[in-house]
């Protein structure tokens, strides 16, 4: 039987092989190869993708709606912290390419469902929570700069004083370190546990020791991670309908290259 546990939630524990070594130059490979997956495949990139970005202008109309838009921002910053748990689906289609397999909607969310009864949830349930306590962190530092004071689209100068700007530089600090850390949780350990039977800390332990592997490299993904995200989100979150799906296929190359 293969290393993917699809059929079965009571497979032994996979044997975890040692991270390779890969440079900045395969991270091109892995970009051509995620885009090829989303060439072959395109309705199951668009369709992963939708779910993404109707979740994201929902929420947007939500802190419109409120009167509290200004606090779509921080919303906005963290939401690529749930891009990996989106690209789960992703990650089987791609893994089907690869192995030849047949490629269709049952067989693709039958795998993404039979996720609920192993150890994916529990990968969820950290990103969420760093989610969540990211958004606390951002509320926390705005009070601690500027008090109980509402943040209004009147007052968004405040952003751009001397202590917003301030306020800025230190929850940029603070969003990058848990960003950092979150991504070295999650680059290898989402893959891993969809293609093998290992519980999820073992895979974070994994994913950590790929990037400390791999500093350099894995260092720079995630700053191609990042950057694509964001200058995606900026027309109404419409640019994930191409970034993530690519992003995704190129993440399961990634891990393959990085764990064979």
């Amino acid at each position: 039987m293969s290393d993917n546990p699809t059929a079965s939630v009571h497979l032994p524990p996979s044997e975890i092989p040692e991270p390779r070594s890969i440079s900045v130059s395969d991270l091109a490979d892995v970009l051509r190869a995620g885009l090829a997956d989303f060439k072959r495949a395109p309705i199951y990139g668009l369709a992963f993708s939708a779910v993404y970005v109707v979740g994201g202008i929902i929420l947007y109309a939500v802190f419109l709606a409120s009167g509290q838009s200004w606090w779509f921002i921080p919303v906005a910053v963290g939401f690529p912290l749930l891009a990996p748990f989106a690209a789960t689906g992703l990650y089987e289609v791609s893994r089907r390419l690869e192995e030849g397999e047949a490629l269709d909607w049952r067989g693709v969310m039958g795998c993404v469902l039979a996720q609920r009864d192993r150890q994916v949830p529990s990968m969820a349930m950290v990103i969420m929570l760093a989610f969540m306590f990211w958004v606390f962190v951002a509320h926390t530092t705005f009070a601690l700069f500027f008090g109980l004071q509402p943040i209004t689209s009147s007052t968004a100068e405040m952003l751009l004083s001397p202590t917003g700007l301030t306020m800025l530089a230190v929850g940029g600090a603070i969003g990058g370190a848990m960003a950092a850390i979150m991504f070295s949780l999650t680059v290898i350990s989402l893959p891993l546990l969809l293609h093998r039977e290992v519980d999820f800390i073992t895979a974070m332990i994994t994913s950590v020791r790929a990037v400390l592997t791999n500093p350099v490299a894995l260092g720079m993904w995630a700053a191609i991670i990042a950057g694509l995200m964001f200058a995606a989100m900026l027309p109404f979150f419409l640019g994930l309908f191409i970034v993530l799906p690519i992003l995704g296929h190129a993440s399961w190359h990634l891990y393959r290259r990085i764990l064979t």
